[in-house]
């Protein structure tokens, strides 16, 4: 008895509370300090499956196409994350749509706060962040390039800032939305990379690529204007609360406020689109491919541009060779 309640802890989400319903009561949980071992459990679960997907997948396949040192880093950064992306969708997508949270927008911002979560969102998000927190050790697992620990560690920080604020000020409907448009246009990214690694000449997936981004941009943009611009003002409970999880929508009956809010949210967008835009412009000059969101580019040659000049993937020039004299 005793163990078997130390590995529920460890297992299932903690803080369940019964709520109720018109049909009776339903089982429901919210946050606390114990979801950290929750999340510590499901920590060493992703490791775990990181390394079967990079010992039963990646590996045969970078040992059959015989990849750089570079691109064999790049094409186990994208192969894991298709993996998780596409995971990431199915579930995500079949949790929204279980919820009713597609066919009934209203219910993103009605009745928030949403203190009180079901078990597969509390338990989706609780994977979530597990498994961006397990990225960190495995940067060193995985032993990843000290030039490219910058780049992973702000898209790392960027994933875990955005699932726990949503998860912490009970906006969890509303993230789980923009978590599947973003997922869905990074799945799509990232499968790109990995049929070019396999053939440099398809470049197919790209374009597919290219539009779900514009489209996915443009349905979160419209998402942020929609909950913020008309939802969260409408809320009955505006003072501010934090023991019943109300902390800032308050701040959204200011109209400087909110229209303060909706235009850091658009400048975003804008800066989003302007290097999406440049890494296109890129391509289509037939100059490089872009890796990771435009930092990082991949020439169809053997070396790799930077600043207009093509350098080796050792960051030195290659040099021309010498034609023997028949």
């Amino acid at each position: 008895q005793v163990t078997a309640k130390t590995a529920f802890l460890f297992i299932l989400p903690q803080y369940n509370v019964s709520v109720p319903t018109a049909d009776g009561e339903l089982v429901q949980y919210h946050y606390g300090l114990k979801d950290l071992v929750t999340i510590l459990f499901y920590i060493f679960i992703a490791i775990i499956l990181h390394a079967v997907v990079q010992e039963y997948a990646l590996d045969k396949i970078n040992r059959r196409l015989h990849l750089s040192k570079v691109k064999h880093s790049k094409f186990n950064e994208s192969g894991q994350l298709v993996a998780f992306h596409l995971t990431s969708v199915i579930w995500c997508l079949y949790v929204v749509v279980t919820e009713g949270y597609i066919s009934n927008p209203r219910s993103l911002w009605e009745n928030y706060p949403h203190v009180y979560l079901p078990f597969q969102v509390k338990f989706f998000y609780l994977c979530q962040l597990a498994y961006w927190l397990h990225a960190l050790p495995e940067l060193y697992f995985q032993k990843v390039r000290k030039e490219e620990i910058p780049r992973q560690l702000r898209c790392i920080a960027l994933y875990l800032v955005h699932i726990t604020g949503a998860y912490l000020l009970n906006l969890t409907r509303l993230g789980l939305i923009l978590l599947l448009l973003q997922y869905l246009a990074e799945f799509f990214f990232h499968m790109a990379r990995l049929v070019y690694f396999t053939d440099e000449n398809n470049e197919k997936l790209f374009n597919v690529w290219a539009v779900v981004f514009v489209v996915t941009r443009l349905f979160t943009l419209t998402l942020y204007i929609l909950v913020i611009g008309f939802g969260l003002p409408r809320v009955e409970n505006q003072a501010l609360d934090p023991e019943r999880g109300n902390f800032f929508s308050f701040l959204f009956n200011n109209i400087l406020f909110r229209m303060s809010v909706l235009l850091l949210v658009c400048l975003f967008q804008a800066s989003v689109m302007w290097r999406f835009i440049h890494f296109q412009l890129l391509r289509c000059r037939g100059g490089c491919f872009g890796l990771c969101k435009g930092q990082s580019f991949l020439s169809p040659s053997p070396g790799y541009h930077e600043n207009g000049v093509v350098k080796a993937e050792n960051g030195t020039s290659p040099r021309t060779k010498k034609l023997k004299s028949p």
